[in-house]
């Protein structure tokens, strides 16, 4: 192992904006990748005709939801967990922080293959999924969900090294494995060349086979000792301890990309109520949303490893700077989109569409919502900056807020038969919130220095 001494660690001691940067690239990059594979399964779905589309879709929410509770919500309370330790100087404590967590991963993993096989199909159901369409997103679901372990295991796996200090190796594996993604996954749903025709089950296991391989690959670098952590799997004792040290910010922060999608399916189900019209304009406006979330996850996941090194070793106050300075990062980034976009929506809406009533509905979107970018880039990052903190309970409540918000005051306009643009003013409203009473739960949270644990009890010999 070689964790470095922590008066040497860039991460400490280096200046906090050019670090962050340089951290927070590789994962931006490789987010975009990921946002990449989803553009290109919904081109090559599309071409397996509008029944395996609208069957994805049905499916899609809850894929999305285990990458959003595997690598943002529970891969941050790894990282926070493996960089505390390291900040206090404890590479024995990040060691067994590590196999704990790969236990955690392969564990979460097999619970949600198991509850999306059982109630997969009543879920679908529920969504308006019926016929043929349902059968579809049953069949790409028994397979995709198969594979929860991989998406778990390779985004848990990236946490602990991200915790390191490490966002190199981590992002060019994710970029690896999504670029392995659309090639394998596309030519077995289309049976291209001598492969047979797989349909949305070959697209799945595209993606099972691509995930596969980086958890490999990340399993190896992580047992070589080519990093500041090896990953040990004798001579470790599981204790509850720090399985509890990783959960009480995984398991919490958990609660908030649940609530992000619930969030997203009330306003959709609002919204599609309305009229298609209305909905397709605010899919429109709402996929730039999911391209700016690589941004603002990026600098946040970065955060965490700096946030965590310095809490451990008692800097608390530069703890705070990194926080801010991540936080004011992403608002200015996604605040200038969203500048952008409100005042000449036609440079995005222009791209999907050129019917006059839906680009009529997506510029109103932007109009309305755009202003408020910054705010979500705020809450969002200063959400994964707290899990460095170890303390999550605030920003999740933030997110609490946004959703109670968007279902109470979505119901009331229902209810008057309020105009379109008024559910969209919503939006904006709601990213505000969420922003501000994020930033106030971090300014009203203390932080401080864990107390000193004791290590894991060193192996007996024979």
């Amino acid at each position: 192992m070689k964790p470095g001494r922590p008066e040497t660690n860039p991460l400490l001691v280096g200046p906090i904006l050019p670090t962050l940067l340089k951290l927070s690239l590789p994962n931006v990059v490789a987010m975009l990748m990921s946002v990449l594979v989803g553009v290109a399964e919904t081109y090559y779905v599309g071409i397996l005709g509008t029944a395996h589309l609208a069957a994805m879709a049905l499916v899609f929410p809850f894929a999305m939801l285990t990458g959003m509770m595997s690598a943002g919500a529970m891969g941050g309370g790894v990282s926070s967990s493996v960089s505390r330790a390291l900040g206090a100087g404890d590479p024995v404590r990040a060691q067994a922080a590590a196999l704990h967590a790969v236990v955690i991963g392969a564990a979460a993993g097999a619970v949600y293959s198991i509850v999306f096989l059982v109630f997969g199909p009543a879920l679908y159901r529920v969504l308006g999924g019926e016929g043929r369409v349902l059968a579809l997103a049953v069949e790409y679901s028994a397979v995709l969900f198969c594979g929860a372990a991989f998406v778990w295991l390779i985004n848990t796996l990236a946490s602990v090294l991200r915790g390191t200090g490490n966002m190199r190796v981590p992002s060019t594996v994710i970029l690896s494995a999504a670029a392995l993604q659309i090639v394998i996954g596309g030519v077995l749903g289309l049976g291209l060349g001598p492969a047979p025709r797989l349909g949305l089950p070959g697209v799945a296991l595209g993606q099972i086979i691509a995930n596969a391989i980086g958890v490999g690959y990340l399993l190896w670098y992580l047992r070589s000792g080519r990093g500041r952590l090896t990953l040990a799997f004798k001579g470790i004792a599981l204790r509850g301890a720090l399985f509890a040290d990783i959960l009480k910010v995984g398991a919490v922060a958990c609660l908030s990309p649940v609530q992000s999608v619930l969030a997203v399916l009330v306003f959709t189900g609002l919204i599609a109520r309305i009229g298609v019209v209305e909905l397709a304009g605010y899919g429109i406006g709402q996929r730039l949303e999911f391209l700016l979330i690589p941004i603002a996850f990026g600098i946040g996941v970065a955060s965490v490893p700096m946030v965590g090194m310095a809490i451990g070793a008692g800097q608390v106050a530069r703890a705070r700077r990194v926080a801010w300075t991540a936080g004011a990062v992403s608002a200015v980034n996604l605040g200038v989109v969203g500048l952008v976009v409100s005042l000449a929506p036609d440079l995005w809406a222009g791209l999907f569409t050129q019917d006059p009533q839906v680009l009529a509905h997506a510029r109103a979107y932007l109009r309305w919502a755009g202003p408020a970018f910054a705010f979500f880039g705020l809450g969002l990052t200063l959400y994964f900056a707290s899990q460095g903190s170890g303390r999550v309970l605030g920003p999740v409540l933030a997110s609490t807020l946004r959703l109670v918000l968007v279902a109470a005051a979505g119901s009331w306009l229902a209810a008057r038969d309020a105009p379109t643009w008024a559910y969209f003013a919503l939006v904006g409203v709601a990213m505000v919130a969420y922003g501000l009473s994020t930033a106030l739960a971090v300014r009203i949270t203390p932080w401080s220095a864990p107390a000193p644990k004791p290590a894991p009890p060193a192996p007996a010999r024979a």
